[in-house]
């Protein structure tokens, strides 16, 4: 089975919002402390590559999880 046409007419699809600066200087803050992190752990603390590789994704994971409820939140109005 094969589409000819798409589901969504151009006319009818919502605009594409820009991402705002401050966003990205938080993006870029965030990857910043989490390879700063990563590094950390591996030079200062001597964990080996695989344990700072895990605890850096922990606390990528636990920012990502922050920043989803914040957006929720936000948009919920709660």
């Amino acid at each position: 089975m094969t589409v000819d046409h798409d589901a969504i007419p151009d006319d009818d699809r919502a605009p594409a919002h820009e991402v705002s600066t401050a966003a990205l200087v938080g993006y870029t803050a965030a990857a910043v402390g989490l390879v700063g992190w990563f590094l950390f752990g591996l030079l200062v603390q001597r964990q080996g590559f695989v344990d700072s590789v895990g605890e850096s994704a922990g606390a990528g994971f636990a920012l990502l999880l922050a920043v989803s409820v914040i957006g929720t939140v936000r948009r919920n109005g709660r």
